[in-house]
This record gives C-alpha cells, structure tokens and sequence, in this order.
C-alpha cells in the first residue's frame, strides 16, 4: 500500500503484506496477538484498518537483529 498523497513517498504495508515480507514465518494472526500483547512492530489504526509504515519496520527489524549467539547470556 502506498500512499500517493503527498510527497513524503512513505509506504505502508497491510498485516498481510508484512507476514509476506517475512515469508509467511509470522502470521497474520500472529501480529494481531502481538499487537493485543504489545509487542508488535508499530503500527496504525485508521477506521479500523492497520497499517505498518514501511520505515518503522525497518527500524523494528535492526533493533532484533544479532550477529551470534554469543549474545545471549546463560
């Protein structure tokens, strides 16, 4: 979904555009629990619709991002 009403060009993407973009591994389903949880990527409610901008997405994708396992403490 893009919004082509000013000059911004920022795009949005609808729950089941973000569970394609993660190749299906997070459900639909599952991003409305997280949202109900709270833990979900952000997000925006508009007349009872969801949208997730693109950039924010971005930004929740770098901040769960490892480089190993040696960053997780037992």
């Amino acid at each position: 979904m893009v919004n082509g009403d000013n000059n911004s060009h920022k795009r949005y993407l609808t729950p089941r555009e973000v569970s394609a973009r993660y190749g299906g591994t997070i459900s639909v389903g599952t991003l409305a629990n997280w949202r109900t949880a709270g833990i979900s990527p952000p997000y925006i409610k508009l007349g009872g619709k969801i949208i997730y901008p693109e950039n924010e997405l971005e930004e929740w994708e770098r901040k769960r991002t490892s480089v190993g396992t040696f960053q997780y403490k037992r």
